[in-house]
């Protein structure tokens, strides 16, 4: 019964850690994915923000507005979505949204301003 406690244990912390590296800024792996035709690059910032600058090839949606507009834009679910806003906070709940949508490949790029200039064109 005790080793069988330290294994549930084990497991929760694990899920729990996975869970919590999921959610966090990965500029790399939006980098990577960004060179790939079928990504789709999604801004998440408000209409003023956007207007002040943004990524190549950006679709911007907010996040209140995503669940009813994703499927316009990403109908393939399996297909990688690159999240961007601000700092990375707006991002992280698009990116939580959109895992609950069932899209598998959804990653939480971060900041406009860490971004800009590393984007290649769309």
């Amino acid at each position: 019964m005790k080793n069988l406690y330290r294994l549930l244990i084990a497991l929760m912390a694990t899920v729990t850690t996975t869970a919590a590296i999921a959610a966090q800024v990965d500029q790399s792996a939006a980098l990577k994915a960004l060179q790939h035709a079928n990504t789709v690059l999604i801004d998440v910032r408000t209409e003023q923000e956007f207007a002040e600058g943004a990524l190549p090839g950006a679709t911007r949606i907010e996040t209140e507005n995503l669940a009813e507009r994703i499927a316009a834009i990403a109908p393939d679910k399996d297909a990688p979505v690159v999240l961007y806003c601000r700092s990375g906070r707006r991002a992280e709940a698009a990116q939580d949204l959109l895992q609950e949508l069932g899209y598998s490949q959804v990653i939480n790029a971060g900041g406009y301003q860490d971004l800009n200039g590393l984007v290649p064109l769309r």
